[in-house]
Protein backbone atom coordinates (compact mmCIF):
# COMPACT_ATOMS: atom_id res chain seq x y z
CA UNK A 1 0.00 0.00 0.00
CA UNK A 2 1.26 3.43 -0.93
CA UNK A 3 0.00 6.65 0.62
CA UNK A 4 1.28 9.66 -1.30
CA UNK A 5 0.66 13.25 -0.28
CA UNK A 6 1.03 15.47 -3.35
CA UNK A 7 0.28 19.14 -4.03
CA UNK A 8 -3.26 19.72 -5.27
CA UNK A 9 -1.87 21.47 -8.34
CA UNK A 10 0.03 18.33 -9.37
CA UNK A 11 -2.53 15.69 -8.41
CA UNK A 12 -4.25 15.55 -11.82
CA UNK A 13 -0.93 14.80 -13.50
CA UNK A 14 -0.14 12.05 -11.00
CA UNK A 15 -3.59 10.47 -11.32
CA UNK A 16 -3.47 10.62 -15.12
CA UNK A 17 -0.01 8.98 -15.17
CA UNK A 18 -1.14 6.25 -12.75
CA UNK A 19 -4.28 5.44 -14.75
CA UNK A 20 -2.33 5.48 -18.03
CA UNK A 21 0.03 2.89 -16.52
CA UNK A 22 -2.90 0.68 -15.45
CA UNK A 23 -3.09 1.61 -11.76
CA UNK A 24 -5.88 3.16 -9.73
CA UNK A 25 -5.95 5.33 -6.64
CA UNK A 26 -8.40 6.43 -4.01
CA UNK A 27 -7.85 10.07 -3.08
CA UNK A 28 -9.00 12.73 -0.67
CA UNK A 29 -8.24 16.41 -0.30
CA UNK A 30 -6.15 17.44 2.67
CA UNK A 31 -4.29 20.44 4.05
CA UNK A 32 -1.15 20.49 6.05
CA UNK A 33 2.46 21.30 6.32
CA UNK A 34 3.99 24.47 7.54
CA UNK A 35 2.39 26.60 4.81
CA UNK A 36 -0.99 24.81 5.06
CA UNK A 37 -1.01 24.21 1.32
CA UNK A 38 -3.85 22.30 -0.36
CA UNK A 39 -2.80 18.69 -0.82
CA UNK A 40 -4.24 15.51 -2.27
CA UNK A 41 -3.66 12.27 -0.40
CA UNK A 42 -3.60 9.22 -2.69
CA UNK A 43 -4.01 5.63 -1.54
CA UNK A 44 -2.65 3.18 -4.10
CA UNK A 45 -2.79 -0.60 -3.63
CA UNK A 46 -0.05 -2.28 -5.66
CA UNK A 47 1.50 -5.70 -6.02
CA UNK A 48 5.10 -5.94 -4.78
CA UNK A 49 6.43 -6.28 -8.32
CA UNK A 50 4.79 -2.96 -9.31
CA UNK A 51 5.95 -0.93 -6.31
CA UNK A 52 9.01 0.66 -7.93
CA UNK A 53 7.08 1.45 -11.12
CA UNK A 54 4.42 3.34 -9.17
CA UNK A 55 7.04 5.16 -7.07
CA UNK A 56 8.78 6.21 -10.29
CA UNK A 57 5.49 7.58 -11.65
CA UNK A 58 5.05 9.69 -8.52
CA UNK A 59 8.70 10.85 -8.60
CA UNK A 60 8.49 11.81 -12.26
CA UNK A 61 5.23 13.77 -11.96
CA UNK A 62 5.72 15.67 -8.68
CA UNK A 63 8.22 18.48 -8.56
CA UNK A 64 9.17 20.79 -5.77
CA UNK A 65 10.02 24.42 -6.27
CA UNK A 66 11.55 27.11 -4.13
CA UNK A 67 9.57 30.20 -3.27
CA UNK A 68 11.19 33.40 -2.00
CA UNK A 69 9.30 35.64 0.36
CA UNK A 70 10.37 39.09 1.45
CA UNK A 71 9.97 40.01 5.12
CA UNK A 72 10.78 43.21 7.00
CA UNK A 73 13.55 43.00 9.55
CA UNK A 74 12.09 43.30 13.03
CA UNK A 75 12.63 46.73 14.55
CA UNK A 76 15.31 47.51 11.99
CA UNK A 77 13.34 49.57 9.51
CA UNK A 78 16.49 51.26 8.23
CA UNK A 79 17.75 47.97 6.79
CA UNK A 80 16.63 46.31 3.59
CA UNK A 81 13.96 43.64 3.90
CA UNK A 82 15.18 40.11 4.52
CA UNK A 83 14.09 37.26 2.32
CA UNK A 84 13.33 33.69 3.27
CA UNK A 85 13.08 30.68 1.03
CA UNK A 86 10.79 27.70 1.36
CA UNK A 87 10.61 24.54 -0.68
CA UNK A 88 7.06 23.67 -1.70
CA UNK A 89 5.61 20.93 -3.82
CA UNK A 90 6.99 17.46 -4.33
CA UNK A 91 5.50 14.41 -2.69
CA UNK A 92 5.68 12.67 0.66
CA UNK A 93 5.25 8.92 0.22
CA UNK A 94 4.58 6.21 2.80
CA UNK A 95 4.82 2.52 1.86
CA UNK A 96 3.67 -0.39 3.97
CA UNK A 97 2.99 -4.10 3.54
CA UNK A 98 -0.56 -5.29 3.97
CA UNK A 99 -1.19 -8.67 5.53
CA UNK A 100 -4.79 -8.73 4.44
CA UNK A 101 -7.11 -7.01 2.01
CA UNK A 102 -10.82 -7.72 1.74
CA UNK A 103 -13.46 -6.36 -0.57
CA UNK A 104 -17.12 -6.62 0.43
CA UNK A 105 -19.82 -6.45 -2.21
Amino acid sequence: MIMAVVPRSESDNVLHALVSAGHTATFTESRGGMLRQAQMTLFIAVQAQDLEKVLDIIKNTCYSCVTVESTKAKQRSDLAPESSTSEIGGAVVFVWDMDRLETYR
